[in-house]
């Protein structure tokens, strides 16, 4: 037997022959992006996938603007039959009250009475309709005079700008502090773009705030309600009832009080952008990434459904927000569907528990 000691193992390279890379014991790890493979006409074509789910600015719509009203041949329909729909009301109450006046002359005079009252009732209704459709264009004009006068670094007209702004939010008690602000320091400021921030930021700034919330709370209520209903119908039904009240809610937030007509409208241009940026059609797409990242291991499958409802509720709501605000998003951050995410995920993750 032998006293030495045994020797650690050693490697080396043989002389004329060459150490390739796939023989080395220390390997490096090359990270890659994930991408998709699929097979086409025989041949093998790879895909680069991109995360929609890490990456919030792709899931936020573009900003939302009014539709241009005019002439088509839809609205000259609707007015023709509207006309003769008048026409013809016009015809069958004069007709009822000379068979009222033939039978009686009180009730003749009963019935004239009464379509007075109708009469006066419906003009009432159509003034207040155009009074609350005036209100939604003037807060459009005042959003676009606002980003005109911050891109010019106009004074004067940022300065019309928020006087109308302070007349408009009178109303609102959130802006009570911003706007007592505002009048403090009138004279300190000469730049028009700085005049624009500092009314966003001292008189919409808590109205934001708010209306995230509102934004969020309806969120949550479609989730939950579409989770549990039984049916489709109840949920498109529930969608559309929650989202009118959303809609209605943030115009009273931001002071514009819309009747029936200006409801519909906001409603349609909402709709309209949504359908246009294709924001309506990412269900699958954003269900695929939850998945993949494992968060509907943590929620049910109905409950998920849900959750997917209500992030599509919070864009009708940021939507909304951009329609009915009465200045761009300059000093203050636009809210996006980041913003709602994890919270919609996290309450959904505590209703399963």
């Amino acid at each position: 037997m032998s006293d030495d000691k045994p020797r650690k193992p050693i490697s080396f390279t043989v002389p004329g022959t060459v150490q390739s890379e796939a023989t080395t014991i220390a390997t490096v790890k090359v990270e890659r992006k994930p991408v998709a493979i699929s097979t086409k006409n025989s041949a093998v074509v790879i895909e680069e996938t991109t995360d929609v789910f890490n990456n919030y600015a792709e899931l936020d719509t573009p900003i939302a603007a009014p539709l241009k009203r005019g002439w088509t041949i839809g609205s000259v329909f609707l007015g023709a039959v509207g006309l003769l729909v008048s026409f013809a009301l016009a015809l069958w109450t004069d007709a009822l009250i000379t068979r009222l006046f033939s039978r009686a002359d009180w009730l003749g005079y009963l019935g004239l009475g009464l379509a007075a009252v109708a009469l006066t009732a419906l003009l009432v209704i159509l003034t207040r309709e155009w009074l609350a459709l005036r209100r939604l264009d003037s807060v459009s004009q005042t959003r676009e005079r606002a980003t005109l006068a911050y891109d010019d670094n106009d004074e004067t007209k940022a300065r019309d700008i928020i006087e109308k702004l302070d007349k408009h939010l009178k109303s609102q008690p959130e802006t009570a502090s911003g706007r007592r602000h505002l009048d403090e320091t009138k004279g300190e400021i000469v730049d028009g773009r700085d005049l624009i921030r500092l009314a966003e930021t001292e008189l919409l700034a808590p109205l934001d705030r708010k209306a995230k919330s509102l934004v969020l709370g309806a969120a949550k209520r479609v989730s939950v309600v579409t989770a549990v209903s039984p049916r489709a119908l109840v949920d498109v039904g529930y969608i559309l009832f929650e989202s009118f009240r959303l809609i209605r809610q943030l115009c009273e937030l931001y002071g514009n009080r819309p009747a029936t007509l200006g409801l519909l409208r906001l409603a349609k241009n909402v709709i309209a952008h949504l359908a246009v940026t294709g924001s309506v059609a990412i269900g699958d797409s954003l269900v695929q990434q939850m998945l993949g990242h494992g968060i509907a291991a943590k929620i049910s499958a109905r409950l998920g459904e849900g959750v997917i409802n209500g992030m599509m509720t919070a864009r009708i709501g940021i939507a909304a927000m951009d329609l009915v605000r009465p200045l761009p998003f300059k000093a203050e951050k636009r809210p996006g569907i980041g913003d709602f995410m994890a919270e919609l995920v996290k309450f959904g993750s505590e209703k399963t528990k």
